[in-house]
């Protein structure tokens, strides 16, 4: 079995089980996989995306994205050169998955950490490609989302037609959204201008993140996109969420039963306390 989509038949909740992934490597310390010269990466590049061996969603539906070839890299280590080749595949891989057979939701993410799960350190993130919109974007797509028009106290930055906000009611201590500030449905839709500002956002949002606890912060970070084939298509707008664990520097905040049981959570961090920090660390 490589991968088989059950629903609870109560609660709707669907899971994946991935037999597979427990073969995954952990922390390799003899060697990376993803530096020049390693499993994955076997001749000089800049950027690379290429097939995970471990994919949660079949063959050919998931994919690892390289961001550079230094291993002691950050993203916001990157600039916004760097940057705006890893947006540029970005979109390059989200025009070809969305092209695959029965491909509905192309997903873009990156965890940072083990505190978040990550198993190899090197700079890079993943695609995954759904059959189906799974349902927190649903949702959020079904209501209409669109960027706060009215953040206060939780605005963070605009430059460049890309504004910041601390999210309003956010489940983790740090939780973080990045959107256009007019309408763009996919990161492959978007102009090299907004491609440009969105390089010079990440870059400058990911190094303040890193200095918030003046330590590099774990984080998870997903772009959501219109889907591929669905009337949502012209009305989904673009939009990167980053979220973190930590509630203050090495201390983390779970999730834990009283919240996974009724799912309502208990953040212990004012979203408008985040966002002055990060206002401040300009």
């Amino acid at each position: 079995m490589t991968s088989e989509r059950r629903v609870d038949p109560f609660l709707g909740t669907p899971v994946h089980v991935v037999t597979t992934r427990q073969d995954r490597p952990n922390l390799p310390s003899d060697e990376c996989p993803f530096c020049v010269g390693g499993r994955e990466a076997p001749d000089q590049y800049s950027v690379r995306a290429f097939p995970n061996r471990w994919p949660a969603l079949g063959e050919g539906r998931c994919e690892v994205v390289l961001y550079t070839p230094e291993h002691d890299a950050t993203f916001s280590s990157l600039g916004a050169g760097g940057a705006r080749q890893v947006i540029d595949l970005w979109a390059d891989r989200t025009t070809a998955l969305s092209a695959l057979d029965n491909v509905e939701f192309v997903l873009i993410f990156e965890n940072r950490g083990t505190e978040v799960g990550a198993t190899i350190s090197h700079p890079h993130g993943q695609m995954y490609a759904f059959d189906h919109v799974p349902p927190r974007p649903n949702r959020r797509f079904a209501t209409g989302w669109r960027p706060d028009a009215q953040p206060t106290d939780r605005f963070i930055l605009e430059h460049k037609g890309w504004q910041v906000t601390a999210q309003f009611a956010s489940v983790y201590p740090i939780a973080l959204s990045i959107a256009p500030t007019t309408h763009l449905a996919t990161i492959s839709d978007a102009s090299g201008d907004e491609r440009d500002g969105l390089a010079e956002v990440l870059v400058d949002v990911l190094s303040r993140l890193d200095r918030i606890y003046d330590a590099p912060l774990p984080y998870m970070m997903w772009i959501y996109q219109a889907p591929s084939t669905t009337s949502y298509d012209q009305s989904v707008w673009f939009n990167i969420e980053i979220v973190s664990p930590w509630r203050s520097r090495g201390v983390q905040r779970y999730i834990a039963a009283a919240e996974v049981a009724c799912e309502e959570y208990f953040n212990p961090v004012n979203p408008s306390e985040v966002a002055q920090k990060l206002r401040d660390l300009k």
